[in-house]
């Protein structure tokens, strides 16, 4: 811990730092920076809080050290760029509770707050230390350093209530580093239910995406449930005490499965080096992939069945994306790949079957269906890991079909050379040709051109 150890910083942010000590300021590096750099992790941004200068001051001096732009000129914030770093510099300042939400605050600067005082505004505890890097001292007022060690995450002061995003930035810190919500936290977690329905949705995904990005998202998870937060995702509270078949599931009910399952979905993420897109595709669609056995299981004579789950969740999925603010150009991906996820159960692969599986997952793709069908399998433990659709991506990779669906051989051009005139006749024989190729009735251009004339009648 940082108690232990002094980081290594870059020199131009010491010097911002030693320059605002001689103007007899004093600069504490704050927030998730400081966090960071408890967990040994390289801040990708800093955020310094300048004390005992005025506003006009902190702007003359930043402006030695690089661009500087007012990001929030009435919160007394700065936005300094220098070299490869981007600087956020800010004055303490007072936050007085006006109307709900998560923008409801009167916000003032004030240069002569102390650094205790200052630091009661901030959310949890792993978020409020504050680092010197002059006097390479660390200021843990609410023992967030000990808060990271047990993995708690804890909230700073009863303000903590007042702003409903910090349970949803709570749920992304959960998933990020791994902590479990604090009992006195989860209980004003709960009184901010009522103020739910004033964040953006715009606001809600930022969180959300950054679950789905961590590396423990069933933390986020738990999290949400522990805070009665879960309620506000009824297609999620469903999976709640769901029955599964112990046979096939033992480890649970649908939503410790769930739980499972998105962590596995993350480290395959992270095993297959998934850019953003694709990370977040793959964690969703995990996520989503049993939304629809609240409304199908069946117990059939003492066995839970689910029959037609993966076709009940589409509609619960629009839904679920709508809450959170999800990007719509998702959905096309998530949708497919969630209504194909027990493919693989009914039969060995075939070269037609491959074809047909990478049409009906495009724009997704084999690749990324697979790594959601060895999650899926590998989310219920105690059962061992396994990738039972391994033998589809194999072969999908010796056709090359695992990134995509298949291109149409026969197009409208060769129609065209055979003396075919454009039109609706031309549509319809161009739609028949490509699912004659899915089913293998040619595979490459002279037999297309062959299986054209049969369907012309030109012998």
């Amino acid at each position: 811990m940082l108690r232990e150890w002094t980081p290594r910083l870059p020199e131009r942010v010491v010097g911002l730092c030693k320059a605002i000590r001689q103007s007899q300021g004093r600069a504490w590096l704050v927030g998730g920076c400081v966090r960071d750099l408890c967990l040994g992790y390289t801040p990708k941004d800093f955020d310094i809080e300048v004390f005992g200068l005025s506003e006009a001051q902190l702007l003359k001096l930043a402006s030695r050290f690089g661009k500087v732009f007012s990001v929030g000129k009435s919160f007394g914030v700065l936005k300094l760029r220098m070299e490869k770093h981007e600087i956020d510099l800010a004055l303490p300042r007072t936050e007085i509770k006006k109307a709900p939400g998560h923008t409801g605050f009167d916000v003032r600067p004030d240069p002569c707050l102390d650094e205790h005082t200052a630091s009661l505004r901030r959310d949890f505890t792993i978020n409020a230390m504050m680092y010197d890097p002059v006097e390479c001292r660390l200021l843990d007022p609410h023992n967030g350093c000990r808060d990271l060690e047990r993995g708690v995450l804890r909230h700073v002061s009863p303000a903590f209530a007042e702003d409903p995003l910090r349970v949803l930035r709570g749920m992304q810190f959960a998933a990020r580093f791994h902590l479990r919500l604090d009992a006195e936290t989860a209980a004003l977690c709960r009184r901010l239910l009522g103020e739910a329905h004033t964040l953006s949705r715009s606001r809600i995904w930022q969180e959300w995406r950054k679950w789905a990005l961590a590396p423990f998202p069933s933390f986020g998870l738990r999290l949400l449930q522990d805070s009665g937060w879960i309620e506000l995702y009824p297609e999620l509270h469903a999976l709640i005490g769901c029955p599964q078949s112990p046979r096939w599931h033992p480890e649970g009910d649908v939503w410790t499965h769930t739980c499972q399952a998105v962590d596995k979905a993350a480290s395959i993420a992270l095993r297959e080096h998934l850019d953003e897109e694709r990370t977040l595709i793959l964690v969703f669609s995990e996520l989503c992939h049993d939304l629809g056995k609240p409304k199908t299981t069946v117990n059939d004579d003492g066995v839970f069945r689910s029959p037609g789950h993966s076709e009940a969740a589409q509609a619960l999925i629009v839904a679920f994306a709508e809450r959170i603010g999800m990007p719509k150009r998702l959905l096309p991906y998530i949708q497919p790949l969630v209504s194909e996820h027990m493919c693989h159960l009914h039969g060995q692969p075939t070269r037609r079957a491959v074809r047909r599986l990478s049409h009906r997952l495009s724009p997704a793709t084999i690749e990324l269906w697979e790594m959601l069908v060895e999650a899926d399998a590998s989310g219920r433990h105690p059962a061992p890991p396994s990738r039972p659709a391994l033998p589809w991506l194999e072969l999908a990779r010796q056709m090359r079909q695992h990134r995509g669906k298949p291109e149409p051989i026969v197009k409208g051009r060769m129609l065209i050379e055979l003396g075919m005139s454009p039109g609706p006749a031309m549509g319809q024989l161009l739609r028949k040709a490509y699912q004659a190729q899915l089913d293998g009735q040619f595979t490459d251009e002279q037999q297309a051109r062959e299986w054209c004339r049969r369907e012309l009648g030109m012998g």
